[in-house]
């Protein structure tokens, strides 16, 4: 195979982003594009030099043609997408979540199990060059066992609405959106432990907040001021089965001073913040350093770390790696987040053991 034919399901924003890394990879053809208003995929089509156009996810993975293809619909929309495509011997790059219930989940790791195919969860912030930096130190025992992590994504005003603020396409608000992203990003650096418990809740008290007025933010393509049925802020505790613990509390609105994201994570010989800027800690003759990485850029860099994700994943399908966020991944951090869910829903904490 010369080039990995690529297929983009979704021609949103993130849809942009990925093929705008697609298209700078050598390996790479893009190869069709599918939306549900063929207007919006002719338009891509045009712009990309894409030939095949479609309104229907199963005619383009019926294309013997095309080997891989990246899902970038709303998140309701995942789970049968990627269980058609790995049904259809198709490679697979779905953004995160993997999708809205833990049920589905087990039902795209079961297809994955049954193919001879790659799927690749989107838990970009894992490619990040700050991220591999970070983990370079923890597996050389720099940082030591990490037993405590703390992830925010606070924004004030930044609810999409569309489908983001659409509890059935979403399913969920800034916890499925936002937190996804950082409970991953700790989750992934303290060595994916085995979820015990959580311990969530969830509030709805503020809406979209579509009077505030001045301050401008990303609206989703189909904003409608007038739906919102998702919650504005999340917070929970985390505790997996080695003894660590992740607390973490994200939102959409919030009357905040400002926007916030940090990520931090705590071990036995030091520690690490990844958001806003990388930055180590150590302890050396009885002294704790601050230790500053001398790198181009000490904050997350996202178009980097896409085209890096990218790029890993098709060096995934062409055989020559393994990916870095695989089902198995998708499906512990669905049990993670439904489980905030449910443990908001009927106020106490949620139980995993003996799963």
């Amino acid at each position: 195979m010369s080039k990995l034919r690529v297929g983009i399901i979704g021609t949103g924003g993130i849809a942009e982003i990925h093929m705008n890394s697609y298209a700078a990879n050598p390996d790479v053809e893009l190869y069709a594009i599918c939306d549900l208003v063929e207007e919006r995929a002719a338009k891509k089509a045009e712009q990309r030099g894409i030939s095949r156009i479609y309104t229907d996810f199963r005619q383009m993975l019926n294309d013997p043609q095309l080997d891989a293809i990246s899902i970038c619909t709303p998140n309701s929309a995942h789970a049968p997408i990627s269980i058609a495509a790995l049904q259809a011997g198709k490679h697979v790059l779905v953004e995160k979540p993997l999708c809205i219930t833990v049920e589905e989940a087990l039902e795209v790791e079961k297809a994955v199990r049954a193919s001879n195919c790659v799927l690749q969860v989107g838990f970009v912030r894992r490619y990040g060059n700050n991220t591999k930096l970070v983990k370079r130190f923890i597996e050389a025992g720099e940082i030591g066992e990490v037993y405590y992590a703390k992830a925010s994504c606070l924004r004030k005003i930044g609810n999409p609405g569309g489908w983001f603020s659409d509890q059935k396409r979403s399913g969920g608000g800034p916890l499925i959106d936002l937190g996804v992203h950082v409970i991953d990003l700790c989750w992934y650096l303290m060595g994916r432990p085995k979820v015990k418990s959580v311990s969530g809740n969830t509030y709805k008290k503020l809406g979209n907040r579509a009077n505030i007025q001045n301050l401008a933010y990303y609206k989703c393509s189909d904003y409608d001021p007038d739906k919102n049925d998702v919650e504005d802020l999340a917070n929970a505790m985390i505790r997996f089965e080695n003894g660590a613990s992740l607390l973490v509390d994200v939102s959409f609105s919030l009357h905040a001073k400002q926007d916030e994201i940090t990520a931090k994570i705590y071990g036995e010989k030091g520690g690490a913040e990844l958001e806003p800027e990388l930055m180590l800690v150590s302890e050396k003759h009885d002294t704790i350093l601050n230790i500053t990485p001398q790198v181009d850029n000490l904050a997350f860099d996202g178009i980097q770390s896409f085209a890096n994700e990218i790029n890993h994943f098709v060096d995934s399908c062409l055989g020559r790696i393994q990916t870095l966020s695989p089902v198995e991944d998708g499906v512990e951090m669905m049990k993670i987040l439904c489980g905030i869910y449910e443990s908001a829903r009927i106020g106490r904490e949620i139980h995993f053991e003996g799963e």
